[in-house]
């Protein structure tokens, strides 16, 4: 059974979009807080990507990002959102780009997010996913997809974790697209299935990761079907 603070939420219980989550930040300083740490946990590393790759050092990365969160949190920043000006995370990376341009880098790494941290952040991990000559724009756009594309395997992976789903996980994830998969005949014998069995289980699977990484799109953006798109071309090699 997974937590209730996994990402995504419960297997039973569909977890509230981002924007619902924008939307109800307005009520109180307390949810505008719990808003911007749901931010951050789905967006700091694109974030951080677009600092790297715009020339600050590790540390002035991170104090970037946590400042540029603490000046959100100040700021009341959902007061002027709106999903029909496009995705939210056109907004925060434009956003972002402002703060870098307006903040010195001394000035942020001094105040370290103005004294707050939200969030923690896995700066490790963010820097194994910053290899190769991106551009600012494009390693934010990757790390974005690269994001979406976790939490819906952590959904999944809940949903088999807590019996909504039937299987192995584990043969769901060689044939995912994340690396080589195995040969059909060779992974249904290892399952106890045949093959036709083994290719039915993996289109189910196939067919609900579609499904969450659609509903990952559909909860920052105002069109869907555009922000897609830019997912898969933010994948391409």
């Amino acid at each position: 059974m997974i937590e209730e603070t996994a990402i995504g939420g419960a297997a039973r219980e569909f977890p509230p979009t981002r924007w619902t989550l924008v939307a109800s930040s307005r009520e109180s300083a307390e949810a505008r807080r719990r808003a911007l740490e749901e931010l951050l946990a789905a967006y700091w590393k694109p974030l951080y990507a677009y600092a790297r790759r715009k020339g600050l050092a590790i540390e002035a990365a991170k104090d970037a990002v946590q400042g540029f969160f603490a000046r959100l949190l100040e700021q009341n920043f959902p007061a002027t959102l709106d999903p029909a000006k496009g995705p939210l995370r056109a907004y925060l990376k434009t956003s972002l780009a402002h703060f870098l341009v307006n903040e010195h880098e001394r000035a942020v790494a001094e105040k370290r997010g103005g004294g707050r941290t939200i969030g923690s952040l896995d700066i490790d991990l963010a820097e194994r996913g910053l290899g190769g000559g991106d551009g600012p724009e494009s390693a934010f756009d990757r790390e974005w997809a690269l994001s979406v594309m976790e939490r819906a395997t952590a959904r999944l992976r809940g949903e088999f974790d807590s019996g909504v789903r039937q299987g192995p996980f584990d043969l769901v994830l060689q044939f995912l697209g994340f690396s080589e998969p195995p040969p059909y005949a060779e992974a249904a014998h290892q399952a106890g299935m045949s093959v036709v069995q083994l290719k039915a289980f993996l289109h189910r699977a196939r067919s609900r990761f579609r499904e969450l990484v659609r509903e990952e799109v559909a909860d920052t953006a105002g069109d869907p079907e555009s922000e897609i798109g830019e997912l898969l071309r933010a994948l391409k090699p």
